[in-house]
């Protein structure tokens, strides 16, 4: 008989619960403080696209750089939903569902690449969306960019609303993460992350579970960018296709622990407070000194912060 402690479903929803309480209290908190406000938010995103980054690059072990082409394909999905008159969950639901429905074929057919060979396919896919939203002005504005409606409202307000979404979506995103990496999809993953040849062998659809995890993440993207779109309330190309949106989360990721369920919510804390810290009081050479500590973490811990633990414990 199995008990609370020991369901699947225990820790999804504390997840949830901790992030729904978080995303209500935090605004209580933090008040009208501008700055805090924007760290907070920017941290839950951070975490939400390292969390749907991991579902590829750590769980199936194929280095996605396409995190961009999603973040930015969703963003400009409310956008141009929202300058037509559709009200902002249809927007929301459109950026998933595009992101997803754009994932799928893509992600099937350059997921039979592998290494840098993938890496550089899923790259490519962040430049093509740029020159088409770029090229598609009648619709997108092109390298002008595009104002959501609503954009010139109170900005404390705006920002404490983009705050609460950005938690929950992080909250929903680790849930998900959770109930893959405990159930088949996340076994499957696992397998074809230590010997794919050898998973297909023992029957595992590679391809299919593939697929499944990168259309998964995808629209996690999407419903990241949607949210960075009405919190921001001006877009261009050059912001939500710019590819330090692939790099940062992969950087966190690596710090938390690449495959573990906590280790992008871990790395995207630890990479935050460098950041902070480094443009704070280290302006002038600011981003130098982050690479270096950086770099420092990944020797001192290459396994990530959280396996680094594990480790030591165990031994």
């Amino acid at each position: 008989m199995k008990t609370l402690s020991s369901s699947p479903w225990i820790g999804p929803v504390l997840a949830l619960a901790g992030g729904a309480i978080l995303a209500f209290g935090l605004p209580v908190l933090v008040g009208d403080q501008a700055y805090l406000l924007r760290l907070a938010t920017q941290l839950a995103l951070l975490v939400t696209l390292a969390i749907a980054w991991n579902l590829v690059g750590g769980f199936t072990g194929y280095p996605s750089f396409a995190t961009a082409a999603f973040f930015g394909l969703g963003a400009y999905a409310i956008a141009v939903a929202q300058q037509a008159g559709w009200p902002a969950w249809s927007g929301f639901l459109l950026a998933a569902v595009l992101s997803a429905l754009l994932a799928a074929p893509f992600g099937f057919a350059i997921l039979r690449l592998r290494g840098h060979y993938f890496a550089i396919a899923s790259l490519m896919l962040v430049t093509i969306l740029k020159e088409v939203t770029t090229g598609w002005s009648d619709l997108t504005g092109g390298g002008m960019g595009i104002n959501l409606p609503g954009a010139g409202g109170n900005p404390t307000a705006i920002a404490t609303v983009a705050l609460e979404t950005m938690v929950i979506l992080a909250a929903a995103a680790l849930a998900l993460s959770m109930i893959v990496a405990k159930g088949r999809l996340g076994f499957g993953l696992a397998c074809i992350r230590m010997n794919e040849t050898a998973a297909m062998g023992a029957g595992i659809d590679a391809p299919r579970l593939k697929t499944i995890a990168f259309t998964l993440s995808a629209a996690i993207c999407g419903l990241a960018g949607a949210t960075y779109a009405r919190w921001i309330g001006y877009i261009d190309p050059s912001d939500v296709y710019d590819v330090m949106w692939s790099v940062r989360p992969i950087i966190a990721a690596l710090i938390g622990g690449v495959g573990t369920v906590f280790g992008p919510v871990v790395g995207s804390i630890v990479y935050i407070a460098f950041e902070e810290l480094m443009w704070r009081n280290l302006l002038t050479f600011g981003t130098g000194a982050l690479g270096v500590l950086i770099a420092l973490l990944v020797l001192l811990l290459p396994a990530g912060i959280i396996p680094g633990i594990l480790r030591r414990r165990a031994s």
